[in-house]
Parts: structure tokens; sequence; C-alpha cells
């Protein structure tokens, strides 16, 4: 379990904080209201950018502060600080008491029970763990690699970031729940020329652990090697066609394009709101048969777990979709309690400056039983997806539009020439119906996916296996 007494020197020990004291405060801002949380939270980060052989920017961060939420019916009232001050946390309870002028409660018969889950993931702080000259030769070693290994890299970049966050959350009950959670992430970016073509290629890798899995050479190598791998296919590829046309995707990040087109559109306030393009249809078929997707913040060493969420209720294996049937939201307290329904441990938010809300943790779909290869075969004509740039959704209509970063023509059942400036176009509950084959190679992105939503950005993380969609809107350059 998280190290309390840790999480007490933070707080109240060094903050200077009564613990009892604040109880008080939060048990009398509280009363009467349906639910809220006094959330304090502590983070330490850095990030280490090494670019063109030199060390271009190396930051170091270190912030604390308390934010106090009172919720009564749908309306909230927010208050935060940094200053970690019994007379500040005072003043934020008057804040916060006023939204019950005019407001009415509602029942919280719904309401999770209150508790710490299982350890997920290290107490230990990276930024301490590992001597300073020991990340510069890092981002070093990865630089001389590369230049090594081929002639036709003209510039590599590597970013080496980490935070250390420590959570206390205080109810009005007097219930509590804490969270130490580190964060890692390699990032290694090549551009390669040839003939005057300049193509890029990126990749990187992350999770809730320690700097010395990426300071070792077999680990950040593989990173290495799969960025001037994508960099040379891009050198190779040809202008993408235009049209409608089946469409592989390849496992692993490409779950990206899930998270985006179909998990947001799952998240408990745009469904309660009716804004959704899934609003009002659970128990429905929404996909095809065998399409299983589920959210689980439970996962050791991910991205996007959490041992609790940010508003204390431990996190979970939520299934949003099973066989094709709308099973479930994601949920936090609030949504989950006007909606009559269970809170999932989806409440996340940025930093103690921001509201929780319904957020995604790892989301994925489950694998099937087709082999990758009898998927591509069964392709006359179409492209394969392996990798992911940026996209677009709008939650309302399930309207998406994602560039591939690295693709490829299928011909004939086999996969041949690169191709670039694809664009996927589409509509998310209609291309989760249009799913004909589900691979049996299910996996999880290397730990790099951080979402946005409502001006917050939380890390998470993404997954599937290989998927045969009958008919996408491809855009391409190609004349």
């Amino acid at each position: 379990m998280t190290n309390t007494p840790t999480l007490d020197s933070l707080f109240f020990t060094r903050a200077g904080l009564d613990k009892e004291a604040a109880r008080r405060v939060v048990a009398d801002a509280l009363s009467g209201m349906d639910d809220g949380e006094l959330f304090l939270e502590y983070a330490q980060s850095e990030s280490l950018s090494f670019d063109d052989g030199k060390l271009k920017n190396a930051g170091y961060n270190t912030s604390a502060g308390f934010g106090l939420r009172s919720v009564l019916g749908e309306a909230t009232a927010y208050a935060h600080g940094s200053e970690m001050t019994m007379a500040a946390l005072t003043r934020a309870a008057q804040t916060v008491r006023a939204v019950n002028y005019g407001q009415q409660g509602v029942v919280a018969a719904h309401a999770p029970a209150f508790g710490t889950n299982k350890q997920l993931y290290t107490d230990i702080n990276p930024l301490k763990e590992v001597p300073f000259e020991d990340k510069i030769a890092l981002l070093q070693n990865v630089d001389a690699y590369l230049r090594q290994k081929d002639k036709r890299v003209k510039q590599v970049s590597v970013t080496l970031s980490g935070q250390w966050q420590a959570v206390h959350i205080l109810k009005a009950d007097g219930s509590e729940a804490g969270d130490i959670r580190p964060l890692v992430r390699l990032n290694v970016s090549v551009m390669a020329e040839h003939n005057g073509r300049l193509e890029n290629g990126s990749s990187g890798a992350g999770g809730r652990m320690a700097y010395a899995h990426y300071i070792a050479a077999a680990d950040w190598k593989k990173q290495a090697d799969e960025a001037l791998r994508q960099a040379m296919v891009n050198l190779e590829a040809v202008p993408a066609p235009a049209g409608e046309m089946p469409v592989v995707l390849g496992n692993g990040w490409c779950g990206v394009l899930l998270h985006e087109a179909i998990g947001h559109g799952l998240e408990g306030d745009f469904n309660r709101k009716g804004t959704s393009a899934f609003s009002g249809l659970m128990g429905k078929q929404v996909a095809s048969k065998g399409v299983t997707v589920v959210d689980d913040g439970t996962l050791e060493n991910r991205r996007g777990s959490l041992s609790v969420d940010d508003e204390g209720t431990p996190t979970s294996r939520t299934v949003l979709i099973e066989d094709g049937i709308l099973a479930g939201y994601i949920q936090d307290r609030l949504n989950a309690r006007l909606m009559g329904a269970r809170a999932t441990g989806n409440g996340r938010r940025e930093s103690y400056a921001h509201q929780p809300m319904p957020r995604m943790t790892n989301t994925y779909m489950l694998a099937g039983d087709a082999a990758p290869g009898d998927l591509i075969a069964s392709v006359k004509k179409g492209i394969y997806a392996a990798h992911f740039g940026g996209g677009q959704v709008d939650i309302t209509s399930g309207k998406f539009v994602f560039s591939a970063s690295e693709a490829y023509l299928i011909e004939d059942g086999k996969i041949t020439t690169p191709i670039k400036g694809a664009t996927l176009i589409g509509n998310g509950p209609d291309v989760l119906t249009k799913i004909r084959g589900i691979g049996n190679d299910m996996a999880l992105d290397d730990g790099v996916g951080t979402c946005g939503k409502a001006g917050q950005s939380v890390p998470v993380g993404v997954g599937q296996p290989s998927l045969l969609i009958d008919a996408m809107t491809v855009g391409g350059t190609a004349i």
C-alpha cells in the first residue's frame, strides 16, 4: 500500500497543516453536500532535451497545493491554492459552501465505498534515483548510436522526462486515501536524408517506474532502432491513394484511434448530458460481434494506471463494450451518482488546480482469434496502417480524422509499398460495426499516451489487436 507516513510528512508535518483541524474544516465545508473532497498534491518533475548533439533544455519544477470541492446536485464549487496553510484552507471552505445557495441535493445511494486499492507501482522518486550525469550520458549515447548506425541520419532529438507525484484525499466523513505516483518517459526522434529528401521517424516508451529501466542499453536501443526504422521506411514512401477501401490497423499504439473516436464517447459526463453518439444505447448492439472494449486502471506499472483515482475511488477494470453490446460507461463520482450508476475509479484531474472529471486510464480492445497475416491476406486492395500520428474527433457525432505516420499499400493480400500522407476519415460508432476481423495479437502501447479534455492533460494507455475494417475513407495525396 502507499506509504502513509510519507504522505503525512509531506502534507502535514512539513507543510504546517494540522491534520485534525483540516478534517474539521472539510467536514464543516461539506456538511449537507452530496459529495466533495480535499485534494492535496505535491509534485516534482523534470525534462531533459538533447538535440543536434547538444543539451538544448533542462527543466525542473516543484509544485504543491490543494483543491477543495463541494458537490450538490449537478452544481459544484471549487477553490484551490498553492498556499498550504490552515488560513488558506479556511478561506477555501467559505467559498465552496456557496454551492448550496438555491440548490437541492440528490440521494447519494450509489456512491462507492471509499478505500485504497492495492499499490500498482513503486514509491521510488525517479528524479532522485539516477545521477544527473547518467541521464545526460543516456541522451548522448542515443545520439551517437543513431549517427554511427546510418550516415543518412541528419538530426537526432532525445527527450527524457520524469515526475513524482504524491496525492492525499480527505472526505467529509474523515476517510482518506493517498497515492504516490512515479512516471517516466523516453522519446527518440530521427530525421534522415537521402537524395535531398527528408523524412522523420519517432518512438518512445514510458510507465510508472524508475529510470533504471531506460538507462539499460537494450531498452533505449529498442526505441532508437524503431525511430530509425520508421524514418527509413518513410524515405521510400509514395503518396497515399484516396477513396473508400478496406483498412487493416496494426496492434498496440493504433488503439489511439479507439481511444479518441470511441473512448471519449463512453465517458459518463457526455452520456449523462446526452451529447455523445452513444447516449441512450446501453444494452444495444453498437459494434460487430466479437468486439470487447475495456478500460482498466489496475494494470501494474502502466502509464494510465492509478492505485486510486483523484477522488479516492479505487480504479477498476470496466467493460465498456462486450461482444458488440454497449455494457458500461467510464464514471467519476458525480456523474455516476446522477446516472444511478457505480463510480468506476475514473475521476481524474491534471493537478490540484483542476476539478476531476470522468477520464480514461488504459483503454483497449481484447484479442480475437484471427492471425494478423490472414487479415492482410483477405484484402485485395487496401492499406495497412501501422502507426498513427495526430487526430481529431467530434464527441457528439463521433466523426474523426487521423493521420497515419506509417502506412503501406495492401495489394493482392500482401503488404507492399510504404505510403505517406494517408489520413483515415470516419465515424467511431460506424467503424465499430464494420470490423470484420480481430487479430489474436492484442498489445498495449509502449507508454507514451497523453489525453486532453476540457483543457486538462493526463497520462493514458491504449491498445488493441490487429483489426480488419471493411471500408474506411482514406484521404491521400496521390494524383
